[in-house]
């Protein structure tokens, strides 16, 4: 139960976001990043033409 609670409040918190964040800055200064294999979708990328900001 704990863990889920920190787990939770660290998801809250924005943890999670800021950690990818900085992962992926630092490997983009390393030249790290394969744009190659990269991908994305309206999950992570507003659509066109879509809602202007997530609820």
């Amino acid at each position: 139960m704990t863990c889920w609670r920190r787990l939770k409040e660290w998801h809250e918190a924005g943890v999670w976001e800021r950690l990818h964040r900085t992962l992926l800055d630092r490997l983009g200064e390393a030249d790290r990043i394969d744009w190659e294999r990269a991908s994305s979708d309206s999950a992570s990328v507003a659509a066109p033409g879509g809602p202007k900001e997530r609820p």
